[in-house]
């Protein structure tokens, strides 16, 4: 019997790790700009062509590589950062495992150009799907220049599985930033599509943070800086006020490395308990130094995940150095010229004494004294304080009382030409004329259900996810018939996000427009809004937007009824009123007959039951127990 089990062709194996290593085209931008940055270059520029398929291509002026080299970069697990295993826990570089260029030259068209600074003449070589197709010498300037083309291109079933351009896009930009942010020191460059991106010059963390963001930002960070034995951090985290929906401006660096912890967040959000909103998210840029030997990044094929030796250290450090922060902010003295000048003590009494206020007492009051006489003068004394304090007027009443109805008829009386009849009322516990008796058509339960009864028994209405079914009709309908009303605003509202927020809303501005926005202007940092949909204040125009960009985060479909679709679902989740709202009885009839009139009342926009009935039958089960 022949054997079964064989060696894999190299090419094979290749892409094989590439399908761990590669995942998309911002995998490829990842290890390159580690690779760049490994590569001590002070300046690195990343370009790239439709969102990454067609073209990633990283430029920088770092040691470069000799003819060597640059031939056996290819090979599998091929690796300049490590000679032996117990290097992997004295790590100080990005890359190690020696897989990513080989993987990457089995999946697409690589050109690379090499050359350290002492040669004359640096390396030209092209791979094709591991192919080697040429290598010759070239004129090239210091440092190495990766092109990688038509990602996925042996592999189609892969690159089917790819998103819209938009995704892959926000995909990269996600990758630069966190490289870019752990790098204050190098310069960085994106162009996209023949169009710069990011020009971010060499600076410190602070100013990284505001060139890669915008400039609002600047005013939001409140600095968090502690040094221990084990650990070092430095960085900053967001003011409570401005935090947000979603987890974009979150990032962790440890050793210069991006990592994603669940359990360092949860550090987080346990020192700022009590500061936030509910589903509010903090803005944080944390940098954390901690002895190599310490950690173990070797878990993860992308290397986010970081397993510490000592977690429960790293947890009760991060959350008393955010504290202590938070804290200082809050309570340092600074120059605020927004002082209301109301509190401030008046000129003429800054250096007067203060005046004690005098006291008398009536040193011949008895309270238990029987002389009528002095019962009439206390009675006295407490009618004239009452009259002078206040308006009250305290009234004697004889004892005669019977005496007040003296002169008033039985049957009429007359008060300034009005005649009223005296009727006789008898009270009844049940009324035989239905029409007569006044009852409430509906009853709000818990500020969250609607009771309103029906002939066979009564419906139950869940108030907020009706208002969500109610909502979301109205816009889909005012965006697709294109005749939303909108109401205008006194002056422009300004609202400021980031580059990749601003490009967003800029996609979705035509179908924004369409549920009743109007922008004034769109800038590169920030937009202006005139008019906002009817039945929505400022305050939370802010809110709609933010959830609208949280709930975009994996890219914004392609077709129109689709996007129309997304939008209206979030804007109707934002503006519904929420459960625990008062709600009036006019308020909550309108909103039981306009859940009715909608065209599928049954469920929220997110499939959930609107409402439930209850029969007489049901009711009388219940009691027959």
């Amino acid at each position: 019997m022949s054997s079964i089990i064989q060696l894999l062709p190299d090419h094979v194996a290749n892409q094989i790790a590439a399908g761990e290593v590669v995942q998309r085209p911002a995998s490829v931008v990842k290890e390159l700009l580690e690779n760049a940055v490994d590569a001590k270059a002070t300046d690195i520029k990343l370009i790239i062509k439709d969102a990454g398929k067609s073209l990633v291509q990283v430029i920088d002026n770092g040691i470069g590589m000799n003819v060597t080299d640059a031939r056996l970069c290819f090979e599998r697990h091929a690796t300049s950062k490590i000679r032996q295993a117990e290097d992997l826990f004295d790590l100080h570089t990005k890359g190690f495992r020696g897989e990513a260029l080989a993987s990457i030259a089995a999946i697409a068209h690589v050109e690379m150009k090499t050359k350290q600074e002492q040669d004359e003449l640096g390396t030209h070589i092209v791979i094709e799907g591991s192919k080697f197709v040429a290598q010759e010498p070239a004129v090239l300037p210091k440092g190495t220049s990766f092109a990688v083309k038509n990602l996925f291109f042996n592999i189609p079933a892969r690159r089917n599985f790819l998103k819209s351009d938009t995704i892959e896009l926000r995909h990269i930009i996600d990758e630069f930033h966190r490289v870019a942010l752990a790098h204050p020191n190098i310069y960085f460059t994106m162009v996209h599509n023949g169009s710069e991106a990011f020009n971010l010059p060499q600076s410190n963390y602070r100013q990284r943070i505001v060139n890669v963001f915008s400039a609002k930002t600047n005013e939001k960070l409140v600095p968090v800086q502690e040094e221990t034995e084990i650990l070092t951090i430095q960085g900053f985290v967001g003011k409570p006020e401005f935090a947000k929906k979603n987890r974009g401006e979150q990032f962790f660096f440890v050793n210069d490395r991006f990592i994603k912890s669940g359990y360092l967040h949860h550090a987080v959000m346990a020192a700022f308990e009590g500061l936030l909103k509910d589903n509010s998210q903090p803005s944080y840029f944390l940098y954390l130094n901690v002895p190599p030997n310490t950690i173990d990044i070797n878990i993860h094929p992308t290397k986010t995940e970081i397993k510490f030796d000592d977690e429960h250290a790293l947890y009760a450090i991060l959350r008393s150095s955010i504290k202590h922060s938070l804290g200082q902010f809050n309570v340092a003295p600074v120059l605020d010229f927004d002082r209301d000048p109301n509190l401030d003590t008046p000129y003429q009494y800054q250096n007067k004494a203060a005046e004690y206020p005098t006291i008398q007492v009536d040193s011949t009051f008895n309270p238990f004294a029987d002389d009528p006489s002095d019962s009439e003068l206390a009675k006295q004394k407490l009618v004239k304080s009452y009259s002078s304090g206040s308006s009250y007027r305290k009234q004697e009443v004889g004892a005669n009382w019977e005496s007040l109805y003296v002169g008033l008829k039985h049957d009429t009386e007359e008060i300034a030409g009005f005649s009223f009849e005296n009727e006789e009322i008898t009270a009844s516990l049940f009324d035989d004329k239905e029409e007569e008796q006044t009852t409430k058509r509906t009853y709000q339960i818990h500020k969250k259900y609607i009771v309103s009864p029906i002939k066979s028994g009564m419906v139950i209405v869940d108030q907020s996810r009706a208002h969500q079914r109610v909502l979301y009709e109205q816009f889909l309908t005012n965006m697709t018939v294109k005749q939303a009303s909108s109401q205008q605003l006194l002056f422009p509202l300004q609202l400021h996000f980031s580059p990749n927020e601003i490009e967003l809303i800029t996609e979705l501005q035509l179908s924004l427009e369409n549920t009743g926005f109007v922008f004034e202007s769109v800038e590169s940092d920030a937009i202006h809004i005139s008019g906002i949909p009817v039945n929505t204040s400022e305050s939370e125009v802010s809110i709609v937007l933010e959830q609208l960009i949280s709930d975009l985060q994996d890219g914004i479909p392609d077709s129109s009824f689709c996007q129309n679709d997304t939008i209206a679902k979030s804007m109707a989740k934002s503006l519904a009123v929420r459960t625990g709202t008062y709600l009036t009885e006019k308020e909550q009839e309108n909103l039981v007959n306009n859940l009715f009139a909608c065209k599928e009342p049954n469920v929220s926009p997110f499939l959930k039951p609107t409402f439930i009935t209850m029969s007489v039958d049901d009711l009388d089960k219940k009691f027959s127990i």
